[in-house]
């Protein structure tokens, strides 16, 4: 018998609660990822909506300069890396396969991001990448236990998924 919260519902309905996050965060990575393989702009080493220019003009704000050089050295292969970088993440995040791993992908390149294009951003809250990389911390921890390729692969093991 499921037990009762202090509304009334029941407690089993917040094993649901990361699922939201999940969606949300996989289908914007996996959009985010495809805007960038279809963009012929951004995946170039200069001009206007480049993402070398875009490197270039975070250059000297970036916490972590050296990010931005490691970058630098080739615009093109990097932006092809970050594009599917999140489209991995982003579907690995929205199928529920390799959950963790993705998140932390997830977090990874959101810390980049927060370090190098968005750290200037003043006050610190209108740089979204920091507000991106906690929402993959929960994910991180929690895993992907409802609805998930991890979930239908720990059952056909034998084993539960962690609640």
């Amino acid at each position: 018998m499921a037990r009762r919260g202090v509304l009334g519902k029941s407690d089993d309905l917040t094993r649901y609660a990361l699922l939201p996050l999940r969606v949300f965060l996989g289908v914007t990575f996996i959009y985010a990822g495809l805007d960038k393989l279809t963009d012929s702009a951004f995946l170039a080493s200069t001009g206007q909506g480049s993402l070398g220019a875009l490197m270039q003009s975070a250059r000297d704000t970036a916490a972590i300069p050296a990010l931005v050089d490691l970058g630098l050295k080739s615009p093109v292969g990097f932006g092809y890396g970050l594009a599917l970088g999140e489209l991995a993440v982003g579907l690995g995040t929205l199928l529920g396969l390799f959950a963790r791993l993705a998140a932390a992908g997830g977090a990874l390149i959101s810390f980049t991001l927060w370090m190098t294009v968005s750290w200037p951003a003043t006050p610190y809250y209108y740089g979204n990448d920091l507000a991106y990389l906690m929402a993959w911390l929960p994910l991180i921890v929690a895993g992907a236990p409802l609805l998930s390729a991890d979930a239908m692969r720990s059952r056909r093991r034998g084993g539960r998924t962690r609640r």
